[in-house]
């Protein structure tokens, strides 16, 4: 997993648009890069609707909200759609990304285990450095924990 103080570079990948991010973009922002399992879920849901209830709150703290999974465009889209979701979610279908951050890996869910996604939010610095990484995220009360952290 990336760790405080690495250095972020290069492309993130596509977006719900096809629009490609890149960290050349980002430069002069602090990011919250957020990774979760799957679009329209229980507790996805909860988080990224967290995140667009306090979305006003986090722009007045400098900070771009980014969310991440496996899910393809067509399913990003349709989750904005459905909970208007006023930031981008990229569609890493190849894990590239989710690999890269160090956030898949085996998880157990009602007695199965399986590689999945851990739910895991990084805060990156308008130069690039990786500030803070929450691997324990309440998905009800992120941004909270995100406020907490930029205070």
């Amino acid at each position: 997993m990336k760790k405080v103080g690495e250095v972020v570079t290069g492309s993130l990948g596509i977006d719900q648009t096809g629009t490609e991010i890149s960290w050349d973009e980002l430069k002069g922002s602090k990011v919250m890069l957020y990774f979760y399992p799957k679009d329209d879920t229980p507790g996805c849901t909860a988080q990224a609707c967290n995140l667009r209830d306090e979305y006003s709150a986090l722009q007045r703290k400098g900070v771009k909200v980014i969310g991440v999974s496996a899910d393809t465009e067509e399913k990003h889209q349709k989750f904005i759609e459905k909970y208007q979701l006023p930031f981008p979610l990229i569609a890493d279908t190849e894990k590239k990304l989710i690999q890269e951050f160090g956030v898949w890996g085996p998880k157990k869910f009602m007695g199965k285990e399986y590689d999945g996604i851990h739910r895991t939010t990084f805060i990156i610095s308008e130069d690039g450095v990786v500030e803070s990484v929450i691997e324990k995220v309440k998905t009800k009360e992120h941004s909270k924990q995100i406020l907490e952290f930029l205070k």
